[in-house]
């Protein structure tokens, strides 16, 4: 199965934030710090790192409270 079939899209939750931004002035202008790649290949390279590494990850799916809705009563 192509990976982009897998994802499945779901209602947003109560009082989820609409957006998220980060302003890196700050971070470049007092420290210098500048990214080392791109947020694509950051994500590519952390969707290969998940799909590499399963026997890492597939254990913690067994814990408790994993897949359950926290935090609404």
């Amino acid at each position: 199965t192509p990976y982009a079939d897998q994802i499945t899209f779901v209602t947003d939750r109560p009082g989820h934030d609409a957006r998220y931004a980060i302003d890196p002035t700050r971070l470049r202008e007092e420290l210098g710090w500048r990214p080392s790649v791109t947020v694509e290949e950051g994500l590519r390279r952390t969707v290969r790192w998940y799909l590499d590494n399963e026997s890492w990850w597939r254990p913690l799916l067994n814990r408790q409270g994993v897949g359950e809705r926290l935090g609404k009563a």
